[in-house]
């Protein structure tokens, strides 16, 4: 695996090293050793997958506030999604920093979302499939979330034909 630190510390893109032959390739998607050595959590507790039927579909800006924050992995199986990570970490020289990567099923990239920041996603394809590898349980009680067009991250969303939860719609501003 091919890993890129993006300009949000702790931040990765993940790029799967493909073994090619006639029958297709072989990739790992996860090495804990490797994982590890990039100074990235490992203990992966909990899998979600997400289907997206529409185009344009927006998920975020999600994360868990202590004590229960968590890492994720995420990687899209089917279609292809805009990814974006929120860095929420007021002590971070990125603080209310974005970034953003295309994941696909034809790039087959995953991003790493450091404990601390926010992350969401908006499809780029109908009937996009995204998977989550995470750190923590999900804990309702620690479940927050960034609205999504902040005036104070200014996140650029590719698609303007939104399909979005009244929940994810209603998120409050980042407060400074």
């Amino acid at each position: 695996m091919i890993f890129t630190e993006t300009k949000i510390k702790g931040a990765f893109i993940i790029d799967p090293e493909l073994l090619i032959d006639e029958r297709g390739f072989f990739a790992r998607s996860f090495c804990k050793e490797e994982f590890q050595n990039h100074g990235l959590e490992t203990n992966i507790v909990q899998c979600n997958i997400s289907y997206n039927k529409k185009k344009g579909t927006l998920r975020g800006m999600h994360y868990q506030v202590p004590p229960f924050e968590e890492a994720k992995i995420v990687s899209c199986f089917k279609g292809s999604i805009y990814d974006v990570i929120v860095d929420l970490r007021r002590e971070s020289p990125t603080y209310k920093k974005w970034v953003a990567a295309e994941l696909s099923e034809k790039n087959f990239k995953m991003v790493y979302v450091p404990r601390g920041c926010s992350h969401g996603f908006q499809t780029l394809d109908d009937n996009s499939i995204v998977y989550y590898q995470m750190t923590e349980y999900f804990h309702p009680e620690c479940a927050r979330g960034l609205r999504w067009d902040n005036p104070s991250i200014g996140i650029v969303w590719p698609v303007s034909q939104m399909v979005i939860s009244e929940r994810d719609k209603n998120y409050q501003d980042l407060k400074v």
